[in-house]
């Protein structure tokens, strides 16, 4: 099939190389006239585990290319699938002016049957507005080209995102003409050659599969920190407590694991805009308004620790391991590590920081406002205590007698719990960790 993807971020990037991957003809469309060029070139914009591989095979096979105009290519596909951003405004909602401008672009170029497909993370209610755009230019042309829209909310999590769209656990799709359910059901039957995954659904329900399942996922996550923060005053650990809850077959273990708090681009935004709809719908999200102040509150948990410990950290050295949100990733948006920096900063400490992946970005945010370790030992060399904030797997054995050796006090705060108390006690470290 021969298919648009409209943005070329995280989601519009995997998914048209993925679809690619599967022998079909995929465009990649972004405004962005540098972004395309990089990508002609084979600079992939962002880190994700082998999408520059993949993006190359296919680039090389004639399979994928990128443009900077719908209008230049709209006349030879037959699906468009908008994957722009859908930025979070003051108040929490979602930013849909590049999404309506997709359907401008759309309802001004078609010629004949389409199929506009959001894949955007987007409100109830946001298919109806795409609709309203399109045939308001065709109305403007004076034709009445047939098309139809459909919702298909993407489920990839950063770091694993390729395997998540080559084998996904599910497809939902928001459709409301059979003609549309065909055309989606050919375009994903080579994902489900063994067993059918697809959900078809409504457009609205479609919509909201979305922010519902980050919304549970953001719930599990604050309401094990808001247990481990008990633990802490009650003795109780929280390890034990969690492997003691995760086993019931009715709950499972999955996103209960304690931490100093989720970022990313998906949990915050979408929490905030889910909030935000039912407020303009006149209700209130009671749960997840206490998620999201448990987050922002978690965030500050290592923060509170080392003060704790510690008291004034003016001229203090403190090494950080880990500025991604989550391993896999050099996304630092919303990531704990930006809270937990500014407070360090504030409070006087001389901050230093390292990660396997997101150090170019974390200068491009901090610029020389921390300094920067050429590896993980070298971030530790005089610090008054390291703060690990993101799970890479390479901090997980560390040499402890390096470190011990290299650090001024021997104290460890661990924010997601990866390391033995007893043996770290044996290798004459104080260690700290949640819950």
């Amino acid at each position: 099939m021969n298919i648009a993807v409209v943005g070329t971020g995280y989601v519009g990037l995997v998914s048209g190389t993925c679809f690619a991957e599967m022998g079909n003809n995929v465009t990649c469309v972004d405004i962005d006239a540098v972004k395309i060029d990089r990508l002609n070139r084979g600079v992939i914009p962002i880190y994700e585990p082998g999408l520059a591989e993949m993006v190359a095979r296919n680039v090389e096979a004639g399979r994928l290319s990128f443009v900077t105009s719908l209008a230049d290519v709209i006349d030879g596909v037959e699906i468009v699938f908008s994957a722009v951003g859908t930025p979070p405004d003051e108040d929490g909602s979602a930013d849909l002016s590049y999404v309506l401008e997709v359907a401008r672009t759309f309802g001004r170029c078609i010629s004949d049957y389409k199929l506009l497909v959001t894949k955007s993370t987007v409100p109830v209610g946001t298919a109806s507005k795409v609709r309203a755009v399109v045939e308001e230019e065709l109305l403007k042309r004076g034709t009445d080209v047939p098309f139809d829209i459909a919702s298909n909310p993407e489920f990839l999590k950063e770091g694993a995102a390729i395997k998540d769209f080559m084998s996904p656990d599910r497809v939902v799709v928001g459709v409301d003409s059979e003609r549309a359910r065909r055309v989606m059901a050919r375009l994903y039957k080579p994902f489900f050659m063994v067993s059918d995954r697809m959900i078809f659904t409504d457009i609205p329900s479609a919509e909201m599969i979305k922010y519902a399942a980050n919304s549970m996922l953001a719930t599990r996550i604050s309401f094990m920190n808001d247990i481990a923060n008990l633990c802490e005053l009650v003795g109780a650990d929280v390890n034990m407590v969690r492997k003691g809850v995760g086993s019931d077959t009715r709950i499972g273990s999955k996103f209960l694991y304690p931490g100093c708090g989720y970022g990313g681009s998906c949990f915050p935004k979408d929490v905030r805009a889910l909030i935000s709809t039912a407020r303009q719908a006149g209700y209130t999200m009671r749960v997840l308004e206490a998620v999201e102040a448990v987050n922002e509150s978690q965030k500050l948990v290592l923060f509170n620790k080392l003060t704790d410990r510690l008291g004034s950290l003016r001229g203090l050295n403190i090494a950080i391991w880990g500025l991604a949100f989550k391993p896999e990733t050099d996304d630092m948006r919303q990531a704990t590590s930006l809270v937990l920096i500014d407070s360090l900063l504030d409070a006087g400490a001389n901050v230093r920081v390292y990660d396997p992946i997101a150090m170019d970005e974390c200068r491009r945010r901090l610029g020389d406002a921390v300094s920067y370790g050429t590896d993980m030992y070298d971030a530790v060399i005089d610090a008054d205590a390291l703060l690990l904030v993101t799970e890479w797997k390479q901090f997980r054995s560390p040499s402890f007698p390096v470190l011990r050796c290299s650090m001024r006090q021997p104290i460890i705060i661990d924010g997601r719990n990866i390391y033995d108390p007893v043996y770290l006690a044996e290798q004459g470290f104080e260690y700290h960790k949640i819950g």
